[in-house]
């Protein structure tokens, strides 16, 4: 996302290698410290061959619901909350804009909800013309306003989970 709040869109290519590197990064530092039931995953875009991608590097730590307090607290001490989106017990979101790429933690309970991260990615991976539907939405959503892209992504996500292949 850029200072202005609108959809940016850099080819796949172009962000995945540096996105792969700061996610091993990310694993490599943070594993030891969240409970042990913590799975960390690379989602979002850069995480699809071929899936557009705003440039960001998303991860999803799945943990028990036992765990999720603990986790949620030894993140928030080294990143910003992310104020745009839901915080409850089973989901919490942070941030770091300054770091390259920009980074977007997703930590989740396993088995809620809200724990959807890793079916999407899978899914997306799966199938070319959910992939392509995806990349077609993000063409549309292109130099708009992110909060119009980001209802539209809620609603188009909530469809494929939806559908059980």
């Amino acid at each position: 996302m850029t200072a202005s709040g609108t959809l940016n869109l850099h080819p796949h290519d172009d962000a995945e290698r540096l996105a792969s590197d700061a996610f091993n990064e990310f694993v490599r530092l943070w594993k030891s410290d969240l409970p042990a039931s913590a799975e960390i995953e690379h989602v979002g875009a850069t995480a699809v061959p071929g899936c557009l991608t705003k440039g960001d590097l998303d991860i999803c730590i799945r943990v028990a619901a036992t765990d999720f307090e603990a986790a949620e607290s030894i993140l928030a001490r080294s990143f910003q909350r992310n104020s745009g989106s839901v915080r409850n017990r089973v989901f919490s979101a942070f941030m770091d804009e300054d770091r390259t790429p920009p980074l977007g933690v997703q930590l989740v309970a396993k088995g809620s909800d809200l724990d959807f991260f890793v079916e999407f990615r899978n899914r997306l991976r799966k199938c070319e013309t959910l992939l392509t539907s995806y990349n077609d939405l993000k063409r549309r959503y292109e130099g708009r306003d992110m909060d119009e892209y980001r209802s539209a992504k809620a609603d188009f996500i909530s469809q494929a989970i939806s559908h059980k292949s």
